[in-house]
């Protein structure tokens, strides 16, 4: 009676241990591929669910979410200048062909990197460092597409591809480092050379406009002194003088006018003058009157 209660426990034990090696759960994100006496059974996604114990096995676990792949290599432009490029890809095992990802490719990201090298060698060579920097966007495009159609055929999508960086050698940006401070010292040339021009035709046209104020100014200085003259001399002519007298008058008070402004001027030089100044100053007076004389009857 012992035995057979001992045997129903064994019993009991073993069915429950192969029910529990029956059941088995699908973790989010993950895809479990079957195998049944070796061969491709199905492909299982996240949940619970049941296989026959010694029959079927769990032959790979595999990650369904997007792993990213670094890749760094050293190749030339067109201008031959090496760089090195780093590029980093984001790829996924398609739903659909969980087995084809597994079977096909035994490292897949070994594979990724053999043909993500192979399209950058092959994009980077066509163009120059300064078109390698401008279109970055645009050889990341064509090494996702060029990638993503190989690895589509073992079962992977190519989500994004992104150049991360392109770095040439510490001599060629040094060198580039010095064209860039000679465009601008150059651009900065040209732009003091245009504000020194303008200067000088700004100050050109200010003494432009300065010695025209002064030649009118000069003008009207003259025009008021001989509106004076005109003036005294009417004021001469109203009190009895005659002409003659007038003119002496005019002329010596302008006499002594050009004495006075000489010995007042910060410049004064030394003059010699007639040693008798009425004497002296008729003798001038008869000299600018015969040359007044001589004026009119050459004019007539």
């Amino acid at each position: 009676m012992i035995g057979q209660f001992v045997f129903l426990i064994i019993i009991l034990v073993l069915v429950v241990i192969l029910l529990v090696s029956a059941l088995y759960v699908v973790p989010q994100q993950q895809a479990y591929i079957i195998e049944r006496f070796g061969k491709l059974h199905k492909v299982q996604f996240a949940g619970i669910h049941v296989k026959i114990p010694l029959v079927d096995r769990i032959a790979m676990k595999t990650n369904m979410r997007v792993n990213q792949l670094n890749v760094k290599l050293e190749t030339k432009t067109l201008d031959n200048v090496f760089v090195t490029v780093v590029a980093s890809t984001q790829f996924r095992v398609n739903p659909e062909n969980v087995a084809t990802a597994f079977y096909e490719l035994r490292d897949p990201s070994g594979q990724l990197r053999s043909y993500m090298e192979d399209a950058l060698r092959s994009a980077i060579p066509a163009l120059t460092l300064d078109d390698a920097f401008a279109r970055k966007d645009d050889i990341a495009a064509d090494v996702q597409k060029t990638v993503g159609a190989e690895m589509v055929r073992y079962g992977f999508t190519v989500v994004k591809t992104l150049i991360t960086a392109i770095d040439p050698s510490n001599a060629v940006k040094a060198a580039m480092d010095s064209i860039n401070a000679a465009q601008r010292e150059k651009e900065a040339t040209r732009n003091r050379a245009d504000a020194q021009r303008i200067q000088i035709e700004t100050q050109a046209t200010a003494e432009a406009e300065r010695t025209r104020l002064q030649g009118e100014g000069q003008a009207n200085y003259r025009r008021e002194i001989a509106n004076g003259i005109v003036d005294q001399i009417k004021s001469l002519q109203s009190v009895g003088m005659n002409i003659s007298d007038v003119n002496n008058v005019v002329l010596f008070n302008q006499y002594l006018d050009v004495l006075r402004n000489l010995s007042e001027s910060n410049n004064a030089k030394t003059v010699v003058l007639p040693a008798s100044t009425p004497a002296g100053y008729q003798t001038m007076y008869d000299q600018v009157a015969n040359a007044m004389l001589t004026v009119n009857e050459t004019q007539k």
